[in-house]
């Protein structure tokens, strides 16, 4: 009979993995001859994506699945199991252990997941894998947001480059001719003036005309 001690540390064991099953979400694998390299790989990616990835034994998680509620995972929880959840991003253990699933798929398969307290089908854990990594979707989002803004300060600093000080600084060199016109009225009136003071000489000869009669007289 286990004594008290191994008992207390299982009952540790079963609580630790209840609340991994109160994740945001997880997925269980049946790993099987997967090598070193592959598994370090593997646990890696996991870690720097925030997913916490661990060989669990079945017996105590048949406890744990029970006490959130999972009971139709028992069934699954044969042969080699291991568990990676996550509280940071729910995409990301189901799409890096999907990535190694399909690398090494004699070695490597997905058995079920969770997501926000529901189960996972296999189909449907294969389906969330495909959803883009949350910095992607994040910026996508943004993206997105910023597009129509984006767009208004570009036709706005175009229509001010075309509409403003450019055009304002041309409309008085194009007003000059104008100007030069107006100055040069006075030489055109010019030669009226000389036909005005030519007019007295022409009158001279009458002048002379009317005076030859009264020296005829004398």
């Amino acid at each position: 009979m286990p004594s008290a001690k191994i008992l207390e540390e299982k009952k540790q064991i079963v609580n630790q993995m209840t609340e991994r099953l109160k994740s945001k979400s997880g997925v269980f694998v049946d790993y099987k001859g997967i090598t070193v390299i592959e598994d370090t790989e593997m646990r890696v990616k996991l870690r720097e994506a925030g997913v916490d990835y661990s060989v669990v034994r079945n017996r105590l998680m048949k406890f744990a699945v029970k006490n959130v509620g999972f009971d139709a995972l028992e069934s699954m929880l044969v042969g080699t199991t291991s568990l990676a959840t996550s509280d940071e991003d729910p995409i990301a253990p189901a799409r890096i252990i999907k990535e190694f699933a399909d690398k090494l798929p004699e070695y490597f398969e997905i058995k079920a997941g969770f997501m926000d307290g529901k189960i996972l089908s296999v189909d449907e854990v294969n389906a969330i894998a495909s959803i883009p990594a949350l910095p992607v979707l994040q910026a996508q989002f943004l993206g997105t947001l910023l597009a129509p803004i984006t767009g208004l300060a570009v036709v706005l600093k175009a229509a001010a480059e075309k509409g403003g000080g450019v055009v304002d600084a041309e409309a008085p060199a194009e007003a000059a001719p104008a100007a030069e016109a107006t100055t040069e009225a006075p030489a055109e009136a010019a030669p009226a003036a000389e036909a005005v003071t030519e007019a007295p000489a022409k009158a001279a000869p009458a002048a002379e005309a009317a005076a030859t009669p009264a020296e005829e007289k004398e």
